[in-house]
């Protein structure tokens, strides 16, 4: 059976050596792997052939090129994740939590939603949009019909608002306008809103 499979694959595949070839260079970007591609091609060809001999011939060799660069694509694209050093100067990420950050962090991020919730509603869903959904400023205007000036306004107003809450001003309400401003403030909002 060897003997006939050899003489089948000099007859029908490797007389297509030049066109295959140059369907390699043409297909593949790195030169120096293109008789490696050609090998493989043609030792996926031959075993398959083993088993039952393809009724096409020619168009069975450039699948199976086309299908084997297809593989090397999807295999230069998986990432490893096998580790690459040594994790031992990485201990931020793999120290354990104690109690006290855990319940340092937690009383941190309650008193930033008490802070985020205390502020007045427009100014909080204009800090919303731009700090924590990351919207451009153009795109919080678009979004809520108001004019770039005053999504800056309202960010810097809830930036502020927070900065005053978190430096121990927990008891004031946080809407209450800053000393000097009374006047500017609610002629801007009047003109803005």
């Amino acid at each position: 059976m060897t003997s006939l499979l050899d003489a089948w694959f000099i007859r029908e595949i490797l007389v297509h050596e030049g066109a295959l070839v140059r369907y390699l260079a043409r297909s593949w970007p790195r030169r120096d792997e293109i008789h490696d591609l050609r090998q493989e091609t043609y030792a996926r060809v031959y075993q398959s052939a083993a088993k039952a001999l393809p009724q096409q011939p020619k168009a069975f060799l450039f699948t199976t090129a086309r299908n084997l660069m297809a593989d090397h694509v999807r295999r230069s694209r998986v990432v490893s994740i096998e580790p690459m050093g040594d994790f031992e100067p990485l201990h931020v990420l793999m120290d354990e939590l104690s109690p006290e950050r855990w319940c340092d962090g937690r009383q941190l991020l309650l008193r930033l939603a008490d802070a985020f919730d205390r502020l007045p509603d427009r100014c909080r869903e204009v800090f919303w949009l731009r700090r924590v959904e990351e919207l451009s400023q153009r795109e919080v205007a678009v979004r809520l019909g108001i004019s770039e000036k005053t999504v800056e306004k309202h960010v810097a107003k809830g930036m502020r608002l927070v900065a005053y809450y978190f430096h121990g001003n927990q008891d004031e309400p946080m809407d209450r306008p800053q000393p000097g401003a009374e006047a500017g403030e609610a002629h801007g909002r009047q003109q803005t809103d």
